[in-house]
C-alpha cells in the first residue's frame, strides 16, 4: 500500500498535479545526458538519483546503482540542465496605459493572486529560482515565504521589496513626494531589508516607463548613491542599480553596487570600469527588441511608451555586444514575465538567444541563466548547476544546447526540489 501510494504520488507530480507535495524519498532520472555547465561536458546515458529535495548521486547507467524502490523516471533522448535562473522579474508588474487603467484600483487580494498565478507560470516554464527587484505592496515578499513554506507553488525567490524612488525620478508620479537626500533613502533602504528584502533596488537614472527625464540621464546623485550602498551592504544585503547611464552607472561602481540593471546606454569605458570591479550586468535585452514588440501593442501601450522604448533599442543593443566583448559578468533577466510569448518562444529563451546573437557562445549563454546566476545571488552551494548536494531543480529539453541556445524552446520536464512540475512526456513511473 504504501508504494502504490508513492508511485499515485509521484504519478501525480509528473502530470502537474502535486500542488508543491514533498519528493518520494529516492527518484532517479534514466537515461538522459546531464549537461555540465561548468565546462561544458555530457555525461550520455546517465542515471541521476534525487533524495528528498536534493541530489543525491549522478553517473552513468552502468555504474550507478539504482535502489530497488526508487521511483524511475525515463529520460532517455533528454539533455538535463539545472533549473534556469531569471535575475530580473516583476510579477505584480503594471506598465502605462491599457494594462495600468485595467488595474487602476486593484486591491492586495488581487495584486496577491495575480502574482501567484505569475509564479506558478514561470515554474512551469522552467524558472526554478528569481530575482523580483522591486515589487509592489511588499506581496513578493508575502510570496517568498508562502512558497518556502510549501503554501504557494512558484520558483525561489530573491527579492528587494519596494524599490527606492526619487521625486520625479523613474518610477515616480507626478507631484508626488519620495524619499530624497540621503538619509532619507538610507531610512527607506532599512525599511525594506527590515521586512526580509534581501536586496535592495535604487532607480539611479531615468527610464522607459516613466515619461519625462532622459534615459541617459543621471538623476540620483553620487552621495544618494553611495549612501544606500553603505547602508544595504552593512546589513549583508546587496545592491541593484536601475541604470541607463554611463553617468550613473560609474558612480554606482564606484559605490560598490552589486549589479546594473538594463544598462540600456553603457559606453565601453563604463563597462570596463564594471569587469574590473566585478561589476554585475542583467540586461534585459528582450524588453527593447523586436521580439517584444507585439506584447506591448497587445497591453496597449501608449505612443510616448513605445517611441522611449524604440529610441532605446539600437543603443541598448550595442551596449549589450560591448558588454559581451569585454567580459563583464552577465546573469539573464527579462524584465517581463519569462513565460511570455515571443517570436514563437517566450521571452526567458527569447533573451537567452539574443545573447547569442550578440557574441556569446552557447554554453555561455546557458550559464548566464544557471551558473552565473547562482554565482551573482551567492547561491552556488545549492544552486546552478547539478551536482550532488545541490537541490534537485533541473530541466530536461529535447535537443542539446550546447549546439544551439534555442534547444531551450524544448522544454518538457521541470523539477524544482526534487518535485516534478512539468512532465510532458510522461509515462507511468516504474
Amino acid at each position: 500500500m504504501k508504494r502504490l501510494t508513492k508511485l499515485l504520488s509521484t504519478a501525480l507530480c509528473a502530470l502537474g498535479l502535486c500542488w508543491g507535495a514533498a519528493a518520494q524519498s529516492v527518484t532517479a532520472l534514466v537515461g538522459g545526458n546531464i549537461v555540465h555547465v561548468a565546462n561544458g561536458e555530457i555525461a550520455s546515458d546517465a542515471v541521476l538519483l534525487v533524495e528528498d529535495d536534493r541530489i543525491l548521486a549522478m553517473g552513468s547507467r552502468a555504474s550507478l546503482a539504482i535502489p530497488e524502490d526508487a521511483t524511475r523516471i525515463d529520460m532517455t533522448g533528454r539533455w538535463l540542465i539545472p533549473g534556469l535562473m531569471n535575475m530580473h522579474v516583476h510579477p505584480g508588474l503594471i506598465l502605462p496605459g491599457k494594462l495600468a487603467a485595467e488595474l487602476a484600483r486593484e486591491t492586495d487580494a488581487a495584486l496577491s493572486l495575480r502574482m501567484a498565478h505569475a509564479v506558478r507560470g514561470m515554474l512551469h516554464a522552467g524558472v526554478t529560482t528569481i530575482r523580483i527587484p522591486g515589487d509592489r505592496r511588499h506581496a513578493d515578499l508575502a510570496l517568498a515565504r508562502s512558497i518556502e513554506r510549501g503554501e504557494s507553488e512558484g520558483p525561489r525567490i530573491y527579492s528587494s521589496g519596494m524599490p527606492l524612488v526619487i521625486t520625479g525620478g523613474h518610477g515616480s508620479e507626478a507631484g508626488v513626494l519620495y524619499a530624497d537626500g540621503p538619509d532619507e533613502l538610507v531610512k527607506a533602504a532599512r525599511q525594506q531589508i527590515s521586512l526580509g528584502a534581501s536586496w535592495v533596488k535604487i532607480l539611479i537614472s531615468g527610464g522607459i516607463a516613466t515619461q519625462g527625464g532622459g534615459i541617459g540621464e543621471a538623476l540620483m546623485t553620487p552621495e544618494e548613491i553611495n549612501a544606500v550602498v553603505d547602508a544595504a551592504h552593512r546589513f549583508g544585503a546587496k545592491v541593484a542599480a536601475h541604470s541607463g547611464s554611463p553617468a550613473a552607472t560609474s558612480v554606482a561602481v564606484d559605490a560598490g553596487i552589486d549589479s546594473i540593471e538594463h544598462g540600456y546606454t553603457l559606453d565601453r569605458e563604463t563597462l570596463r570600469k564594471m569587469k574590473r570591479a566585478g561589476t554585475w550586468l542583467v540586461p534585459t535585452i528582450v524588453v527593447s527588441q523586436p521580439a517584444t514588440e507585439e506584447f506591448f501593442e497587445r497591453i496597449g501601450s501608449p505612443p510616448w511608451y513605445l517611441q522611449r522604448r524604440a529610441s532605446v533599442g539600437k543603443l541598448h543593443w550595442e551596449a549589450l555586444r560591448m558588454a559581451i566583448d569585454e567580459g563583464v559578468s552577465i546573469a539573464l533577466g527579462t524584465d517581463g514575465l519569462p513565460q511570455e510569448p515571443a517570436q514563437g518562444t517566450n521571452w526567458m529563451v527569447r533573451e537567452a538567444e539574443y545573447y547569442v546573437e550578440a557574441g556569446m557562445t552557447p554554453l555561455e549563454a546557458l550559464q548566464s541563466a544557471t551558473l552565473k546566476t547562482a554565482e551573482m545571488l551567492e547561491a552556488s552551494a545549492d544552486s546552478g548547476t547539478l551536482e550532488p548536494g545541490k537541490y534537485a531543480d533541473i530541466v530536461a529539453l529535447k535537443a542539446n544546447p550546447l549546439d544551439d541556445i534555442g534547444a531551450l524552446r524544448g522544454i518538457d520536464f521541470v523539477m524544482k526540489g526534487g518535485v516534478v512540475y512539468r512532465d510532458d512526456s510522461f509515462r507511468a513511473p516504474r
